[in-house]
């Protein structure tokens, strides 16, 4: 597999090959399955526009037109050998699919193999989401991470000498928006008793609680406690109303 014209240079990996045929055609269809794959991928020209224009390939050894080419090939191979660490390089901007003659959709592509290497739990996927728990604990029992006043120039040199100006005042600014969503972590962090309910509803429904506790069952017991102890005040209330 390794000098493909297309890009993908990188030998396939010993536990890749370990794996039986039978599971990684599993894994690749479970991928083409997906009622968005079709919107996704139409044909493919080799100009390679998609990958000129990407920005983790200017940093790592990913390809947009690479995803694209290996599924019209139906290289199971690769895919599968894909789905460990290559499609995690792709930032999900969907330059790519903006600059596609053909409208194909690498980004979306990347979006739907990361779902499925989710939820099949995959070892390489435990680890790379590992330092993101304290993300998924707060995303998942409020519904957010991040508020107005956690982004700070210090924390983000990268942002360029004139964004230290534009963050002068800026508490002033956000006091004069007319709600207090997003003012402060207080604001941002504190949901609504019936709003993180409904919140849970669609984690459960859709099967996200499920995946979690195959990726970390340890961050699944503590966003399980804080999900089953709102669930129960709010089973309180509602009966003290009634």
């Amino acid at each position: 597999m390794d000098g493909h014209p297309y890009g993908y240079n990188l030998p396939i990996s010993e536990k890749t090959k370990a794996v039986p045929w039978e599971e990684k055609v599993r894994i690749v269809e479970e991928v083409k399955s997906d009622f968005r794959f079709k919107e996704y991928i139409f044909g493919c020209l080799n100009c390679g526009v998609c990958t000129a224009s990407c920005p983790s390939n200017r940093f790592f050894d990913y390809s947009p037109r690479e995803i694209v080419q290996r599924f019209l090939e139906e290289d199971v191979e690769v895919l599968y050998d894909m789905m460990h660490e290559y499609i995690w390089a792709c930032s999900q901007c969907f330059t790519c699919w903006i600059r596609c003659p053909f409208v194909n959709n690498p980004g979306g592509l990347v979006a739907i193999m990361r779902e499925v290497a989710v939820r099949n739990a995959f070892e390489a996927t435990k680890d790379l989401l590992k330092p993101y728990g304290r993300v998924l604990l707060k995303v998942m029992t409020t519904g957010n991470q991040l508020s107005a006043d956690m982004l700070q120039p210090d924390f983000f040199p990268d942002w360029g000498p004139k964004m230290a100006d534009n963050m002068e005042n800026l508490r002033a600014k956000r006091l004069a928006i007319p709600f207090d969503v997003g003012k402060s972590v207080k604001t941002a962090w504190e949901v609504s008793l019936e709003t993180a309910i409904e919140m849970y509803t669609i984690w459960r429904e859709t099967g996200i609680f499920e995946m979690l506790e195959k990726l970390d069952p340890n961050l699944y017991n503590v966003i399980m406690d804080i999900v089953e102890e709102n669930e129960e005040r709010y089973e309180e209330l509602y009966e003290e109303e009634e």
